[in-house]
């Protein structure tokens, strides 16, 4: 342990992450999320689309306009997703560790510290795509992420925070299983709404 040890994160740390680290948990979310809209709710919204179009005039049509945004929407995302599933590395916290790995704070870990107050807080540390806050889950690129990475028990950590420095004392690092939040499909989905109207002569 380095009780006397204080250490600053680099001024120079990335504002944006250099490698898109993830949890398996947070990158079968992201999976799920991109199946679900490509092969579900596009052409859901698609389908009504098509029946939107075929009502007459579609520049005073709601029901086109509004699905063709949404359209617009769904692309958007999937082109998001897509970028990030292709990038990501995934690392499991529960992989074996040795040495230092195992001592200090990396991507997956959860860290139990203080705070200036003596009041004990634990946070995991996880990726960009997957912070929770309700899960005490952050950013390793966050502000406190940045601060506890490479720190291990026993470590005063400075955290730069938007009302002032904080000097943090980390008590406990651990490698454990991260339950991250799986995917649901969100209320308001075209799946779920009520299909539209089949015209007499379909």
């Amino acid at each position: 342990m380095r009780k006397g040890f204080t250490r600053k994160p680099p001024a120079d740390s990335p504002a944006t992450p250099v490698k898109n680290y993830i949890t398996p948990g947070g990158f079968a979310r992201l999976k799920d999320e991109y199946r679900f809209l490509l092969t579900r709710e596009r052409p859901a919204v698609k389908e009504v689309v098509s029946w939107a179009a075929s009502n007459g005039d579609r520049s005073e049509n709601a029901d086109y306009q509004y699905g063709k945004r949404r359209l617009r929407q769904i692309d958007s995302r999937l082109r998001f997703l897509l970028k990030r599933i292709e990038s990501a590395e995934v690392v499991d916290p529960e992989s074996p560790r040795s040495g230092l790995a195992a001592s200090r704070v990396f991507f997956g870990a959860t860290v139990r510290y203080a705070d200036p107050e003596g009041a004990e807080r634990l946070v995991s540390i996880v990726g960009a795509d997957e912070v929770d806050l309700e899960r005490r889950h952050i950013s390793w690129v966050s502000p406190l992420g940045r601060a506890l990475i490479k720190s291990e028990e026993g470590d005063r950590v400075v955290l730069q925070a938007p009302g002032g420095t904080l000097h943090l004392t980390v008590l406990e690092v651990s490698y454990q299983r991260i339950e991250v939040e799986p995917f649901r499909e969100p209320l308001g989905a075209e799946t779920a709404a009520k299909k539209p109207p089949r015209s007499p002569e379909a």
